[in-house]
């Protein structure tokens, strides 16, 4: 079956469409972009507030929001950088220690105008089942997602490295029953994204019971 792809054109000028079409450009339009492809350029604050509030938008059962982001720019960018690979060298097994590995976790920061670290704080609420926590700080890193796309912006959520690691958590002062999700990279691109692709149509993972 060939591939479905949906094209995206940030040069050309918005559309003037109904709401709901904007929207399905937009969501079908949405890329990661790494930060290879990023310009070097920064993004405004107040760009990156706007971002944030609207991930703080998420749906939340019991209104516990528990999301919490550690946004890093400038020189905390290096700090980062030179936290998390610490963190990997101090930790990693040694015969699968990669040298590598630990220049990419220390430098690749530095690509980004921002580093998002994308944390769930477990609420008070023991009823609220963790899995529905991390779920609403998934819904809310779409929301940053699309709001980054909206805006011309790149990005990605990534992991690796040490994001899942205790030693991780610890680092950021989170709490034993908290979690970090992954890491969003957050840039100006370089060029528009490329098209996007789906193996696979919609209606193959949909099951109709009528």
């Amino acid at each position: 079956m060939p591939a479905i792809t949906y094209p995206i054109d940030t040069e050309a000028p918005a559309p003037a469409l109904p709401a709901i079409d904007q929207l399905n450009h937009l969501i079908r339009g949405r890329r990661s972009v790494f930060p290879q492809h990023f310009s070097g350029e920064v993004v405004p604050r107040e760009q990156v507030e706007m971002i944030l509030e609207n991930a703080h938008w998420a749906p939340t059962h019991g209104r516990t929001e528990p999301w919490f982001f550690h946004v890093y720019s400038g020189e905390g960018l290096a700090q980062f950088g030179e936290l998390h690979a610490k963190l990997y060298k101090q930790h990693a097994p040694a015969d699968q220690f990669s040298e590598v590995k630990y220049e990419t976790l220390r430098t690749k920061p530095t690509h980004c105008s921002h580093l998002i670290v994308l944390c769930m704080k477990r609420g008070s609420n023991e009823k609220i089942p963790v899995i529905e926590e991390i779920e609403s700080v998934a819904c809310a890193v779409q929301n940053m997602a699309l709001t980054v796309a909206a805006l011309g912006l790149g990005g990605y959520w990534g992991s690796g490295g040490m994001t899942y690691h205790p030693a991780l958590r610890d680092a950021l002062g989170l709490g034993p029953d908290d979690q970090v999700l992954g890491l969003f990279h957050l840039g100006v691109p370089k060029a528009a994204p490329a098209q996007g692709l789906r193996k696979t149509p919609w209606t193959e993972h949909v099951a109709w019971h009528e």
